[in-house]
């Protein structure tokens, strides 16, 4: 019960990942603020938690990023503290670079990117303030390698990347962390939801999606790497994260690989 009595605030907490992190959460006590933009699919989330009493539903849309300071405030001041901030939120892409639309690639870099960057920020002087505090970071193992079909989304997890590690070296005097979760294939509606080129949804789930890791049981291993305040986790299948370690130490290898990616 390592987050009994934690302030966690988790994004993108409407659907997939960060459902079942609430449920994972509630389950160990903890007290949740659940942020997206469907207020009503926040409620059916917080009533299917454990101690529902303890979960605060705050509306909220990572893409409106110049207002989102009023929302930390609103948060901040539920419980009066936030321990940990889960930036999970976010959306997928499936098209080829030369049929995406650059307000498709504008699209995903303000959700992906400055969303999580501008809530970061307004939630950090509190964190500051209390000498301590933790930041997750659900980005994904295409934040450590771009394939196919994924460039825009590619880009927006590989910005985190940069920023959240620059973040870390930052504030690690002031005993704020910062873990940075790689999901590889999860079975949620991500595939569904992504843009596809024009800004239009894909609509339907890939094969890859189908068939990956269950949501409850990858918000099980992403609490571990949680509570032992991990820098950088894989929780993904063996070929995802061969995949890391390839583009460590054999990219060209990689690189030949990646190519025969089927791409339509």
């Amino acid at each position: 019960m390592a987050f009994s009595g934690k302030v966690i605030w988790i994004t993108g907490a409407s659907s997939g990942i960060g459902k079942a992190l609430a449920r994972a959460f509630a389950k160990q006590g903890a007290k949740l603020i659940l942020s997206s933009r469907n207020k009503t699919a926040l409620e059916e989330v917080k009533n299917s938690c454990e101690n529902c009493a303890n979960i605060h539903v705050l509306p909220l849309d990572l893409e409106d990023y110049n207002n989102l300071q009023n929302k930390a405030t609103a948060a901040i001041s539920v419980f009066k503290r936030i321990d940990i901030l889960v930036n999970n939120g976010g959306i997928s892409q499936r098209s080829l670079v030369k049929d995406t639309a650059i307000n498709v690639d504008k699209r995903l870099m303000d959700i992906n990117y400055l969303g999580t960057v501008a809530l970061t920020k307004a939630i950090l002087p509190h964190f500051i303030k209390n000498k301590n505090g933790h930041f997750v970071v659900t980005t994904s193992i295409v934040g450590k390698i771009g394939t196919p079909l994924r460039s825009s989304y590619a880009a927006s997890k590989h910005a985190l990347h940069g920023f959240f590690d620059s973040l870390r070296a930052e504030q690690h005097q002031n005993k704020i962390f910062v873990t940075l979760i790689c999901p590889g294939f999860v079975r949620t509606n991500i595939s569904k939801n992504a843009l596809i080129g024009d800004g239009t949804l894909q609509g339907k789930m890939d094969m890859a999606t189908q068939n990956g890791i269950d949501p409850a049981h990858f918000a099980n291993l992403m609490l571990t790497a949680i509570k032992k305040k991990k820098e950088e986790v894989y929780i993904a299948g063996i070929k995802e994260k061969m995949g890391v370690y390839a583009k460590r130490f054999y990219p060209k290898l990689l690189s030949i690989l990646i190519r025969k990616l089927r791409v339509t």
